[in-house]
C-alpha cells in the first residue's frame, strides 16, 4: 500500500470542514496552522472565495492541512498507526504535497512544515509575479511529443514541462506569450484538450528562480529527520530517506519537472498494488488508474470516504 498526497490545483473552497466538525483531531490541526500562521487560513480554506483559496500562499498550507487532517482523522478511526501496522510501503506526493508526506512520515513537524510552506509559498509567489506566467495541461500527449513539439517552437519566452502526470497528460509551465504559441502550435498534435490550471504561477520551471535557494536556505536551518517510510522523489522518481539529501531534493523540486508518472511506476516495479490519496478532491487517484488500470486505487478527504474505507478495510482484513 502507498500513500500519496495532493498537489496545488486540487483545492476547493469547503474541503475538510466536515471532519473539522466532526472530529477534534481534525480541529486541532487546523487551529495549529491557524495558530502558526497568525491568521484565519481555515476561514478560507471553508468559506473562500475560490481566488483567494487558490493563491499560492493559501493554497499550499490549506492543501497540507487538509491532507494531514484527513490522516489524523484515519489514525483516529483505526485506533493505530496506518504506516506502522498496515504495512504502507512508499509515501509520495506532488508538488507540495511532497512536504506534506513528509509530514505524515514524521521526518517533518506540523508546525515545521508549514513554516517551510510560509517561506516556500511567499518564495513562488515573488518569482511569479515577475513573469507573467501560468500552466496549462495538455490531454492527450505524452512526453516524447511535447518534448518536440517544445523545440519546434520559436519563442525567446519560457516554456517548459512541468510535471509528466501520465502517458495522455503533461502541464507545460510558461509565460502566457509563449503558452499561446504552444497551444496554437498543438492544432495538428495529439492533444485533444488545454486546460488552464488553478495555479497563480509557472511552477516547476526556470521561472521559479530563485525561489529554491530560498527554500534551500530555509531547510537548512530546521530539524528533519528520517521518514518513518521511504519518500518516492519528484525530482528522482526513486525512493529517499536521507534527511540531508532530500532537503536539496525538496528546494530542487521547486524548479524541476514533476515525474509522476515514473514515481508510480517505481512503486508498481517494487510491489505497490493498493494507492491511497489522502487529501483534497480524486487528482492523484484518477492519474494512477490512468498509469496502471490494475491498481487500487482510493480518495479519502471527507467523514463519508474515510468512514467507508474503514468499514472495506475491516473486511479485507477479517
Amino acid at each position: 500500500m502507498i500513500f500519496v498526497f495532493p498537489g496545488q490545483g486540487s483545492q476547493y473552497v469547503g474541503m475538510g470542514k466536515d471532519l473539522y466538525s466532526k472530529f477534534s483531531v481534525a480541529k486541532q490541526v487546523f487551529d495549529e496552522v491557524d495558530d502558526i500562521l497568525n491568521r484565519k487560513l481555515s476561514h478560507v480554506i471553508f468559506n473562500g472565495p475560490i481566488e483567494e483559496l487558490t493563491d499560492t500562499e493559501n493554497a499550499q498550507p490549506a492543501i497540507m492541512a487538509v491532507s494531514i487532517a484527513v490522516l489524523r482523522v484515519l489514525e483516529h478511526v483505526f485506533g493505530k498507526s496506518l504506516f506502522i501496522d498496515y504495512g504502507v510501503k512508499y509515501i509520495c506526493g506532488h508538488s507540495v504535497g511532497e512536504y506534506t508526506a513528509l509530514c505524515a512520515a514524521k521526518s517533518l513537524t506540523l508546525e515545521s512544515t508549514v513554516k517551510l510552506l510560509q517561506v516556500r509559498s511567499k518564495a513562488m509567489g515573488k518569482a511569479s509575479a515577475r513573469c507573467n506566467g501560468g500552466m496549462i495541461a495538455l490531454l492527450g500527449a505524452n512526453l516524447a511529443e511535447v518534448e518536440d513539439i517544445l523545440k519546434s517552437l520559436r519563442v525567446s519566452k519560457v516554456c517548459e514541462i512541468a510535471n509528466d502526470n501520465s502517458s495522455e497528460q503533461i502541464v507545460v509551465s510558461g509565460v502566457f506569450e509563449a503558452l499561446e504559441v504552444l497551444i496554437n502550435a498543438l492544432k495538428n498534435s495529439s492533444v485533444k484538450r488545454v486546460i488552464k490550471l488553478q495555479v497563480s504561477g509557472p511552477f516547476h520551471s526556470s521561472l521559479m528562480k530563485p525561489a529554491d535557494q530560498d527554500v534551500l536556505e530555509f531547510l537548512n536551518n530546521i530539524e528533519m529527520v528520517r521518514p518513518i517510510v521511504p519518500l518516492v522523489s519528484n525530482v528522482t522518481a526513486q525512493a529517499e530517506d536521507n534527511a540531508k539529501n532530500i532537503k536539496k531534493l525538496l528546494a530542487q523540486q521547486i524548479v524541476s519537472k514533476v515525474r509522476w508518472r515514473e514515481m508510480v511506476l517505481y512503486m508498481i516495479r517494487h510491489g505497490a498494488r493498493r494507492c491511497i490519496e489522502i487529501g483534497p478532491n480524486k487528482v492523484l487517484s484518477n492519474l494512477v488508474k490512468r498509469i496502471d488500470q490494475s491498481m487500487s486505487v482510493k480518495n479519502l478527504e471527507s467523514v463519508d470516504t474515510v468512514n467507508e474505507f474503514f468499514y472495506e478495510f475491516s473486511l479485507l482484513t477479517a
